[in-house]
């Protein structure tokens, strides 16, 4: 598939950007610093400010990965951004938008999301909280949208290729704790690109 991955140079983007080409798949890379990627990496530049600017990277694509991560001083940037692409989704005739999310709009019991269970970090909310509205602008959207919600901890770790996937539930292990890695995150977003079972909806993992 063409693909074009936002953030790919971040954390969770970078280990999208191995998976998506150790499986083949011809991907474009649009970052602000095109030289922080690993070399022979197909790459643009973009901070995802215009419109017109995505619409011209992202036509003839088949899919947008966005692994787009806001300054920690303005996270609510998210949303513009967020907001842009869709529009430039659509221009360019729809195709699939997959972002990678955030865990705090996930349900810990019914009823009951992470972010408003009290149990998220003060230093964490501001993230969390622009993460829950963006998943709420992406459901009023009418694009080919996937949010996929990592797990309460999101990290470096292995790529195991064992975890389990869910749907607005938070996973959590036998002793309660909500994890996975960036990397066994990254096998199931590309396993949901070449075999979609979550357009237009959110879906989650954990170990």
């Amino acid at each position: 598939m063409k693909v074009v991955l936002y953030g790919a140079s971040g954390n969770s983007g970078s280990r999208i950007l191995r998976e998506l080409q150790s499986r083949g798949h011809q991907v474009t890379a649009a970052v602000r610093n095109p030289e922080r990627l690993p070399a022979g990496t197909t790459s643009v530049r973009d901070d995802l400010s215009n419109v017109d600017r995505i619409l011209e990277i992202i036509t003839g694509s088949d899919a947008v990965i966005s692994a787009y991560m806001p300054p920690p001083e303005d996270t609510d940037q998210l949303l513009p951004v967020t907001g842009r692409l869709i529009d430039a989704v659509r221009k360019a005739d729809n195709p699939r938008l997959i972002v990678v999310g955030g865990a705090a709009s996930l349900e810990v019991a019914p009823g009951i999301t992470l972010l408003a269970s009290g149990h998220i970090p003060a230093a964490w909310l501001p993230i969390a909280t622009s993460h829950a509205k963006t998943l709420e602008l992406l459901k009023k959207s009418d694009v080919p949208w996937t949010y996929f919600s990592p797990a309460g901890f999101f990290e470096p770790g292995e790529r195991t290729g064992k975890f389990r996937l869910g749907k607005d539930q938070l996973i959590t292990d036998a002793t309660g704790n909500s994890r996975i890695s960036f990397e066994d995150y990254a096998i199931a977003l590309v396993d949901e690109l070449e075999n979609p079972a979550n357009i237009r909806q959110r879906f989650t993992i954990g170990y």
